[in-house]
């Protein structure tokens, strides 16, 4: 009976040499040593990746977005400057990767759950209590400029 050996290959033992590897390999247009299989399979998790970074990015500042607006006697500069660094980097990402804009209202309403559950660990209030979808236009969530008291 004939048993399969499995091989470790350099992607299993050491996923940077692997990268480094294929690198060298396309740049010398050495198509049939390249190691497609994984190749596309991390090409695949990278963009998976992006839309997940957008999501996350999204759901820290609903998430803060709402805190803000239905807890107004607890702002705090922490609240403010980690709404104005979400929406920096969120738009810098997709300044990054355009090709995500039309998927950004998708994200806003995954980010919006995510957002519920911030403020439901981060507060009193009953996530239950308010909107179970986004209240906020895009030109809220980007561009509204917030208050910090004196």
């Amino acid at each position: 009976m004939v048993t399969l050996m499995q091989t470790t290959t350099l992607y299993d033992q050491d996923f940077y040499a692997w990268t480094q590897r294929q690198i060298e390999l396309l740049q010398a247009q050495q198509w049939e040593q390249v190691d497609l299989e994984n190749l596309i399979e991390e090409l695949d998790s990278l963009g998976k990746q992006q839309r997940q970074e957008l999501r996350n990015r999204l759901g820290v500042l609903l998430g803060h977005l709402l805190k803000w607006r239905y807890q107004p006697e607890a702002r705090s500069k922490s609240w403010f400057y980690t709404i104005k660094e979400q929406r920096r980097r969120i738009q810098e990402h997709l300044a990054d990767n355009p090709s995500l804009k039309p998927y950004l209202r998708e994200a806003i309403e995954r980010g919006y759950q995510d957002g519920l559950d911030l403020v439901g660990r981060e507060t009193p209030l009953n996530p239950k209590q308010l909107p179970q979808s986004s209240p906020f236009s895009e030109a809220e969530i980007f561009y509204q400029p917030l208050e910090l008291e004196p």
